[in-house]
């Protein structure tokens, strides 16, 4: 006979502690399986079979294995379609319900309906929790309920409705007993799933007081460690966005702000879906870009001639992370320099950036090209060697990633600061006054 359990269904939430799926699983009334799914449907669309976001979560994995086997227990991994994985773990065990955190990207959405039905009619409970953000959906809306679409008015509400008891870690560790007892499960290997190991320079989950303390003085200069690189475990969920909210809350109001950010534009992905493949503000979509194919895998390759974008483009694409500020700017320089479509950028960051996530990275992409919620006038055009002048002035970062450009050899501009402003104005212009 199967044994009798519940599962917590493991996604963006890769970790023990402080995990409030796993909490109330933990407390319910039969033993629980931690499950995990290699989603053939997602890793199929990646190009990068040495893609270093699955090695991470492999690795991850592979450690909470070894934690969950030290309690006696173990997680039930599973590669292939979500269906299936379901079809499978119902077969291995007489599962009662399943418990699972919120994931608002519509892909996930139409998965987690699919699998709650799937469930339904095997008498399966489906619950489903709030984790990966402080507040979401319906939680921070204007006072006729509408959703918020602008980022200050959103955050000054958010601020007023923060609670103590919203930071406050789930006590997981008090309940560990309850993960069902049997032997350890094989994780299936990378090469099983159809990847190789990538490099593993991944940055610490440990952050310093004293860098959250000077977040605001440092931010903005790329040469300097300034930032916490912790977007990649808030992506998955390897650290909890509550322990960092209550540290940011007490050490600094504009890192905290970075965190309300990702609340904000996890807001406008749920309430306006549209948003994934289509403009905030449909007149933009009129926009008649040139998409110069040349000139885009320029710009991919930091080949531009202006080295705070081509510096920008190098640190990410050998690294996985682009700093924040360079980030709008090389943004930026594509669709207001080169009048390349912003969904263009937005997936060549999916593919390379390794805290890639869906609504931040939509949401910052429309905010660049103009186009999104709460953009700045389609007329503000970033001046890239203002910007050096002024982020990067002994030129540190850029000698960092772009060495030879003070060399003959280094590539000329490919357009001109001056015409290209010139040319993005009329062209906007055209779009939304025609």
């Amino acid at each position: 006979m199967p044994a009798t359990v519940n599962l917590c269904w493991l996604r963006r939430d890769l970790r023990l502690l402080d995990q409030a799926a796993l909490y109330h699983a933990l407390k319910s009334d039969n033993p629980i399986v931690p499950v995990f799914v290699f989603d053939s449907d997602i890793l199929n669309d990646l190009d990068d079979k040495h893609d270093r976001r699955v090695t991470f979560i492999h690795d991850r994995l592979e450690e909470m294995q070894e934690q969950l086997a030290r309690l006696g227990s173990t997680m039930d991994v599973f590669y292939g379609t979500v269906e299936n994985a379901f079809r499978h773990f119902t077969n291995e065990y007489d599962v009662k319900a399943v418990f699972t955190n919120i994931d608002y990207e519509p892909y996930a959405t139409k998965r987690d309906a699919a699998i709650a039905r799937m469930l339904k009619e095997k008498n399966i409970t489906f619950h489903q929790y709030k984790d990966q953000v402080i507040f979401d959906r319906d939680e921070v809306l204007k006072d006729n309920g509408e959703p918020y679409t602008v980022f200050t008015p959103y955050s000054k509400k958010w601020k007023t409705l923060l609670k103590d008891f919203h930071l406050r870690p789930y006590p997981t560790e008090k309940y560990f007993r309850n993960f069902h007892k049997q032997k350890v499960k094989k994780i299936p290997a990378l090469r099983t799933i159809g990847f190789l190991a990538g490099e593993r320079h991944f940055p610490s989950l440990r952050v310093k007081d004293s860098l959250i303390e000077k977040y605001d003085e440092t931010r903005d200069y790329p040469a300097l460690s300034g930032t916490s690189h912790l977007g990649l475990h808030l992506r998955f969920g390897t650290v909890s966005v509550r322990e960092i909210a209550d540290r940011a809350k007490h050490l600094n109001e504009t890192f905290l702000g970075e965190l309300i950010w990702r609340d904000f534009f996890q807001s406008i992905l749920w309430h306006f879906p549209h948003v994934e493949h289509q403009s905030f503000r449909a007149e933009y979509d009129k926009i008649q870009w040139r998409n110069n194919e040349k000139e885009f895998q320029q710009w991919c390759d930091g080949e531009t001639g202006y080295p705070i974008v081509d510096a920008g483009m190098r640190e990410m694409n050998t690294t996985g992370f682009m700093h924040n500020r360079v980030r709008m700017i090389t943004a930026s320089f594509l669709t207001k320099h080169l009048l390349i479509d912003w969904r263009w950028g937005e997936a060549y960051f999916a593919k390379k950036l390794l805290d890639y996530d869906l609504a931040a990275n939509n949401g910052n992409w429309q905010l660049a090209a103009g186009c999104g919620c709460d953009a700045s006038p389609y007329f503000r055009v970033f001046n890239p060697v203002l910007l050096t002048e002024k982020f990067d002035k002994d030129f540190k970062y850029v000698r960092t990633w772009v060495p030879e450009f003070e060399e003959l050899t280094y590539t000329k501009p490919i357009v001109v600061h001056e015409d290209a402003h010139k040319r993005v104005l009329e062209v906007y212009k055209k779009a939304l006054n025609g």
